[in-house]
């Protein structure tokens, strides 16, 4: 069975908000990873629990890679070598063979469609035959340039290979600097344009255990700030195209999570589907002229509280303020 975990998108604007407010409580904005064993061989073809790995695997909206990138003789690889591209390459395959078979049943669907005189249908199976290719030679779907109106055509199919992808290579200690292993999967991955976050999952276990003040002192002795697991967390929370907008009071401090690019109105529709049906305008502070200020009343009194109305595009750290009328 997968593992989920809910974490907390780590942000230290949230604590600078809260010194100013001081609040009741604060929210952190949150991300879901599902957690499942590693694919084999053969997984498309219902290779073990192939087909139970890549259903899961099928609910998500990005997919992240662990591979490995540390050499230990007491720690066995199921291939019998440490090679993490030939890692990437079975995610690939297995994921390109799976994302194969659902093409080849939507053409034999549309095949009908486009006989009865459908143009999305003549569309589709034009696409269709182009993904097919790309998919025969192993390449993931998502390496296509396709249009908005293409992508939206494809989207039905779910395909694995549509997702956003990113690497995570586990180090050992002192791999990080040095490293072939690690700097084979940056390579491969700066092909693609897909981030790459360098963890050790040893140092990563015992972080985990100890207190906030242990966890501070353990991290300076191995000179590092923050536990790798945070810059995983804001990686993913970035590859999906996830940005943060904030509400400030005395009762709560909180983040809010939107796409990249929403406007004002779908921004206040995360808090209650009335705000955005009833959207008036936006009351918006950026997050840096608060701190810099210390109150609300400071940013308006210096003009630095703006009134946007409802093609008002949300930018990362602005801290907003509704007025809706339903």
């Amino acid at each position: 069975e997968p593992n989920i975990g809910i974490v907390e998108v780590p942000d230290a604007r949230m604590q600078a908000l809260a010194d100013i407010v001081k609040p009741q409580r604060m929210q952190y904005a949150t991300t879901e990873f599902v957690d499942i064993a590693g694919l084999v061989a053969g997984a498309s073809k219902w290779e073990g629990l192939g087909i139970q790995f890549l259903a899961t695997i099928r609910e998500t909206d990005g997919i992240v890679n662990v591979v490995r990138c540390f050499e230990d003789d007491n720690v066995v690889h199921v291939a019998g070598k440490v090679d993490p591209i030939s890692d990437i390459a079975t995610i690939v395959t297995e994921l390109a063979l799976a994302d194969l078979t659902t093409v080849e049943k939507a053409q034999e669907r549309n095949v009908k469609l486009v006989r009865s005189g459908d143009k999305d249908a003549a569309k589709l199976g034009e696409l269709l035959v182009q993904v097919a290719a790309c998919l025969n030679e192993g390449r993931p779907a998502r390496t296509l340039k396709l249009d908005p109106a293409q992508r939206a055509l494809l989207k039905p199919l779910c395909l694995l290979t549509m997702k956003p992808v990113m690497y995570v290579a586990n180090v050992a200690e002192k791999g990080f600097a040095n490293n072939p292993l690690l700097t084979r999967v940056e390579e491969y991955a700066a092909h693609e344009g897909a981030p790459v976050v360098a963890i050790c999952a040893a140092l990563e276990s015992e972080i985990a255990v100890l207190s906030d003040e242990e966890k501070r002192e353990f991290l300076a002795d191995i000179g590092m700030t923050e536990p790798g697991l945070n810059r995983l967390i804001r990686a993913a929370y970035q590859l999906l195209g996830l940005q943060t907008y904030f509400t400030a009071g005395v009762k709560e401090v909180r983040a809010w999570t939107i796409q990249k690019g929403d406007k004002a109105p779908r921004a206040a529709g995360k808090i209650h589907t009335d705000f955005e049906r009833g959207f008036i305008r936006a009351e918006v502070i950026w997050w840096e002229d608060l701190i810099k200020l210390g109150s609300e009343a400071a940013c308006k009194a210096q003009g630095k509280m703006g009134t946007e109305g409802k093609e008002y595009v949300v930018r990362d750290g602005d801290v907003m303020h509704f007025r809706f009328n339903v």
